[in-house]
């Protein structure tokens, strides 16, 4: 059936109880047109979106010197704070204007993957903080689940195919931080680049500022309405199905001058699969016009470290 979607549709997840083959080929469309979809009626209750932005606020809000203390040089930024300008997209001449925090799984003391999972680090302050974003990591691991089995469906899988890959994942939630911008800053809040992951779910992009590439070479705004959320393809997923779903490049522009007194915030969700997952081409995408762009697989744990010694959070 022939895509013609001009921009990134917004798809409501309330549509899958009831119609899962309908809601699958809506959203893994979009995916396959733009590498980007939106998604409405998400199950990610408000109220904890509201508490966790106020946690985040909150957090970035205090003394440089009391944030400071919850980085860890040479921890690749997998936990806690990486502070600002320390991110680069690769091939990019300037580093990003943000700062950001990353909080992984919770794993039982003796797990199998305790070697590749750092454990989680918790601030003092502000009160709360834990609570909200285990329960918000656990809210998003479930959306993220729903939604990788509408993109089973779409590539002819069976529902439940990704389960096995991302049972005990190394995901991560980036709480965002991009404080307001010089008017003449040659940087940008965050450079083109394109997510190691499966797929992200993205909270906060309301804000203006977000953009994908399009195939004609057009930078097109990505603005989902208020509650809803943006869900993109990352680079494993473009990989385990040969570029059928394409692994968009995307950036974060800064605002219009009058706009650049005033910070910007976002909550990505980034859903991995577990380290030891071996990302292996799809058979099903393998054709004589697209042959296997990928004939050695790797793990989810070695093709990520060589992703993040590219962006500059873990010297080799």
């Amino acid at each position: 059936m022939a895509i013609v979607l001009d921009e990134v549709p917004l798809v409501s997840m309330a549509e899958q109880a009831n119609d899962p083959e309908g809601f699958a080929q809506k959203f893994g469309q979009s995916f396959r047109r733009f590498g980007f979809a939106m998604v409405s009626d998400h199950g990610v209750p408000q109220e904890l979106i509201d508490r966790a932005w106020a946690k985040t606020k909150e957090f970035f809000a205090l003394p440089e010197e009391e944030k400071r203390q919850y980085h860890i040089p040479g921890g690749g930024g997998a936990r806690g704070l990486t502070p600002f300008k320390t991110e680069i997209a690769k091939g990019a001449t300037h580093v990003d204007l943000k700062e950001f925090w990353h909080i992984g799984r919770e794993l039982a003391k003796g797990h199998r993957f305790e070697a590749q999972m750092a454990p989680n680090i918790w601030p003092h302050a502000p009160e709360g903080f834990k609570e909200t974003f285990l329960e918000l990591f656990q809210a998003l691991d479930d959306a993220g689940d729903r939604l990788l089995s509408a993109i089973a469906v779409y590539l002819g899988l069976e529902p439940h195919w990704f389960d096995r890959a991302v049972k005990d994942g190394n995901s991560v939630l980036r709480l965002l931080h991009y404080p307001p911008v010089p008017a003449n800053a040659p940087e940008v809040r965050a450079g083109a680049h394109e997510d190691i992951n499966l797929i992200t779910l993205l909270l906060g992009a309301e804000e203006a500022g977000l953009e994908l590439l399009d195939k004609d070479g057009r930078w097109l705004p990505v603005k989902p309405p208020e509650g809803a959320m943006v869900v993109n393809v990352g680079d494993m997923l473009q990989r385990l199905t040969n570029h059928y779903l394409p692994s968009t490049t995307h950036r974060v522009v800064n605002p219009p001058v009058e706009r650049r007194g005033t910070p910007r915030y976002s909550m990505p969700f980034f859903l991995h699969p577990a380290p030891d997952f071996l990302i292996e081409t799809l058979p099903s995408t393998i054709t004589n016009e697209s042959p296997n762009r990928y004939p050695t697989p790797i793990t989810a744990h070695d093709y990520l470290f060589e992703r993040l010694v590219e962006i500059g959070l873990i010297k080799k």
